[in-house]
């Protein structure tokens, strides 16, 4: 039976938002569930987490979407969450982190409304926010070999598929991982006769009441603004710039923004335009120009399917092997490490601020109950504005 060229036009399109959807979730909600846990977020909070943001940039993409006739898309801060990893609990809690969260939000947004701040955003040197962020991803990327200590038997064969899938199809080189790490899960829990929590299987939003605390708000609220401006909304504008469609920006941000603080309660921590996976759904591959916006669209739709799955990814975190999420989270991230690496000292003349805003950040150093990610990038700014001044 023969399509019509209409239909045609629909199925790819669809198709394309379908995958974006896939690849966007499987690639990279190990990180974010790793950086949920980390400063302080029960197997609960952190399903809700994961299902409050998915729901949330499900329903904007389609908004931003059928509004605008851009292929818009968005994500969750996948560099906030290793931020969260490298931050670890803070003073107050996870109810400080949500606080923090709720900041970050109403701080995204009040850059995307106010030209000025945005401007000033993008003054922060490439150097010093790209070592920034390669220090954060580091203890991350590192975790795979790490896990190597405690899990071999199951790490190593979801290395050797991420390698493999990397050369073969590298779109698919973290959810190939994914996949065979689920496979190592279920062998390790049959072992061990433990059973997925079946009550945690549908996912529910879990409502935490924020708290404020100075520590929270400068150790996680600032870097994470930062690093999802300079990470994700700057890039992910470009990707879509170089597809030759114009950046609905203000309307972006600010949403994205709002939305992050209304999902922050429920335990998300930022979301943001989509960097990584935005060229699924604005590039050839989406169909024509004129339709890609359907592509965004069926990728919103997707999401808001795909969140359902988010109670079971923390029901499988629970039973698997020590090291085994950190380490799909960690090969997510090496090709981010290795792009932040390359802008933070591609200038020579740089180099020793970007060296040390690294080091820093990599430290994991807590000064005064404010994570290292800030005094990193202080540390780097003054270098810079001292010892390399023109």
């Amino acid at each position: 039976m023969s399509h019509s060229p209409i239909d045609a036009h629909w199925q790819q399109p669809v198709t394309a938002g379908a995958v974006t959807a896939l690849v966007g979730f499987t690639s990279s909600f190990a990180v974010v569930l790793a950086g949920l846990r980390a400063v302080g977020a029960t197997p609960g909070q952190a399903a809700s987490g994961l299902l409050a943001l998915t729901l949330g940039f499900g329903v904007l993409i389609i908004a931003l979407a059928l509004v605008h006739r851009v292929p818009v898309t968005l994500a969750w801060s996948t560099p906030g969450a290793a931020l969260l990893v490298s931050t670890g609990s803070v003073e107050g809690g996870w109810p400080a982190a949500v606080g923090a969260f709720v900041v970050t939000g109403l701080l995204i947004a009040l850059i995307g409304a106010v030209p000025a701040l945005g401007a000033l955003v993008a003054r922060i040197p490439t150097e010093i926010a790209q070592a920034m962020l390669a220090g954060i991803l580091l203890q991350l990327c590192i975790a795979p070999f790490v896990a190597l200590a405690d899990s071999p038997g199951y790490v190593v064969p979801v290395i050797v598929a991420w390698v493999v899938a990397s050369r073969l199809a590298p779109r698919w080189a973290v959810p190939v991982a994914l996949l065979v790490a689920v496979g190592a899960i279920v062998v390790a829990a049959s072992r061990s006769g433990e059973s997925l929590d079946t009550a945690a299987l549908v996912p529910h939003l879990e409502w935490t009441t924020p708290t404020w605390t100075w520590p929270a708000i400068v150790g996680i609220a600032l870097p994470l603004t930062i690093v999802t401006m300079a990470s994700q909304n700057l890039p992910g504008a470009a990707v879509l710039r170089s597809f030759g469609f114009s950046v609905p920006w203000r309307s972006s941000v600010v949403s994205t923004g709002l939305g992050t603080a209304v999902v922050a309660p429920f335990g998300g921590h930022a979301m943001n335009l989509a960097a990584l996976s935005a060229a699924l759904a604005a590039g050839e591959e989406a169909g024509p120009r004129d339709r890609r916006w359907i592509a965004a669209t069926s990728a919103g739709v997707g999401y808001l399917v795909i969140a359902g799955a988010a109670g079971l990814v923390v029901a499988l975190a629970d039973v698997a092997p020590p090291g085994i999420i950190e380490a799909v989270a960690g090969l997510a991230l090496i090709g981010a490490l290795v792009a932040s690496l390359q802008g933070a000292f591609a200038h020579e003349r740089h180099r020793t601020s970007a060296g040390l805003t690294f080091l820093f950040a990599a430290s994991g150093v807590s000064l005064l109950s404010v994570g290292a990610a800030f005094w990193a990038l202080l540390l780097g700014l003054a270098v810079r504005a001292t010892l390399e001044r023109d």
